[in-house]
């Protein structure tokens, strides 16, 4: 690494690591994050994917994620001043193993349950990596990150958001769909200590271009060899495809600067924006219902429940 660009990633990571930059990057993220789900169900719309075609979902999905690690790349020029430098042999391996399971196993479910579930419902749902995370690195990673009352507290409650939100499921999707949201919830859980592992090994800016392009490609091979193709039907629909691409472009490489730069703690608990913007524009783009009560007590139990996981003392944390 040069001179000048280890000065420019020490200022970037003293930017990230900036107390009140790192809430509102971390905001700015869960807010992309929230959009994504009612975003999907409109380019479904768009591009006239029905919702038992999931062929077409999964060269949807496959061509949003390869565009979305180009913007990687074009990212790590703009913050790093350079391309990032490839892994190769057993590294380089890794890395695309994880992007088969992070990006392909995780999003051939999600999109699948996108198409079969209400954006409120599938958001109030997919909220469950919050308390499914703190319960697995309580078993993952031992003494370093115990379960507490408070935790305990907040995934109770939390569960018993969605729960709520469940039982009260008026027509809000299928039950093969809240088995594939699920699903794709528990696999991006899983994914968290692995690709923490992985950017310890390798450049984070490639290893989430590698994530990003080899999940997609997979995803969009699958697709065509099913009989998936993708029509677009107006320039509206090119645009939604690129703001999604920018989604998981954009919210990979400011989440993994966020995760190296602080502790935990400090921008986990803001994901209780993820499912609130999910529902406000779930209303608005594709006219669900924004007052049903059964989602609206949901997201307080959900939203309490992950500042109640995520709220810890500052000082036993270590960045």
């Amino acid at each position: 690494m040069s001179d000048n660009t280890a000065v420019r990633a020490a200022k970037l990571d003293k930017i990230f690591g900036t107390p009140v930059c790192a809430v509102l990057l971390a905001i700015f993220c869960n807010v992309l994050w929230g959009s994504a789900f009612p975003f999907i169900k409109l380019g479904y719309r768009l591009f006239s994917i029905d919702s038992g075609n999931t062929a077409s979902i999964f060269c949807f999905a496959g061509v949003r994620f390869m565009l979305g690690s180009v913007l990687v790349l074009l990212g790590s020029i703009l913050l790093q001043g350079k391309a990032p430098r490839l892994p190769r042999g057993r590294v380089a391996t890794e890395c695309c193993a994880l992007g088969l399971w992070q990006t392909t196993a995780q999003y051939a479910f999600y999109y699948i349950a996108v198409a079969m579930l209400t954006g409120a419902f599938g958001g109030i749902l997919n909220s469950t990596q919050s308390f499914l995370g703190v319960i697995f690195a309580h078993f993952i990673y031992g003494n370093a990150d115990r379960m507490t009352p408070a935790k305990t507290l907040g995934c109770a409650v939390g569960f018993a958001g969605v729960l709520i939100g469940t039982l009260g499921n008026h027509g809000g999707g299928s039950g093969w769909g809240v088995f594939c949201m699920m699903a794709a919830t528990i696999i991006f859980t899983l994914s968290g200590p692995w690709n923490k592992s992985v950017t310890k090994k390798a450049d984070s800016f490639a290893v989430c271009f590698l994530n990003l392009f080899v999940g997609g490609l997979a995803l969009f091979v699958l697709g065509t060899v099913m009989g998936g193709r993708l029509h677009v039907q107006s320039a509206l629909a090119a645009v939604v495809m690129l703001y999604l691409a920018f989604i998981c472009g954009a919210g990979y490489i400011l989440w993994a600067l966020l995760m190296k730069n602080n502790p935990v703690s400090r921008i986990a608990i803001f994901g209780f924006v993820n499912p609130v913007v999910n529902v406000l524009l779930s209303a608005v783009l594709n006219g669900e219902p924004l007052f049903r009560w059964q989602y609206l007590a949901a997201l307080v139990f959900v939203c309490v429940g992950i500042w109640l996981v995520n709220k810890a003392p500052a000082q036993k944390e270590k960045v």
